[in-house]
């Protein structure tokens, strides 16, 4: 997949005392996922960071001491539990997707349509557009309720 456009971003680390400012370019991405951005290889080039994948954190120099950014296996787990379920939506979501399409195909008559509805009460017609007041029109019951 290409990418849709490149943007640069400055990214922190650390606290108002101890921190570090580099600007990343991120490439925008146009498939559905979790992620908001993914930081790999470039960003740790640039920060010079040292990761460390079994305890969860990052450490890199900063101007007065060393930076750690650290997670729990808690949230780590909990953002796989999110990705899990997000990505089961999607395959559930596609496959409704093709299951319709393939119905419709299937129906039949499926290339005439009813052109206009009828109902069987009383009903007020109501302009949506002043300039247009018969192309736009909604048809509203007459017999409704105030209430």
């Amino acid at each position: 997949m290409r990418p849709l456009r490149r943007i640069d971003l400055p990214i922190y680390f650390g606290t108002p005392s101890n921190y570090r400012k580099e600007v990343l370019t991120f490439e925008a991405v146009g498939f559905k996922r979790t992620y908001h951005a993914i930081l790999g290889r470039p960003c740790y080039a640039k920060f010079m960071v040292v990761p460390n994948y079994t305890y969860l954190k990052l450490k890199m120099s900063g101007p007065n001491d060393v930076i750690t950014v650290e997670s729990t296996y808690e949230h780590a787990y909990d953002c796989d539990v999110k990705c899990i379920k997000y990505a089961e939506a999607l395959i559930e979501a596609e496959t409704l997707i093709v299951y319709l399409d393939r119905l419709g195909s299937e129906a039949p008559n499926s290339k005439h349509r009813a052109r206009t509805f009828e109902p069987v009460e009383a009903i007020k017609l109501i302009s949506v557009d002043p300039t247009c007041p018969d192309e736009w029109a909604l048809r509203i019951s007459a017999t409704l309720d105030i209430k």
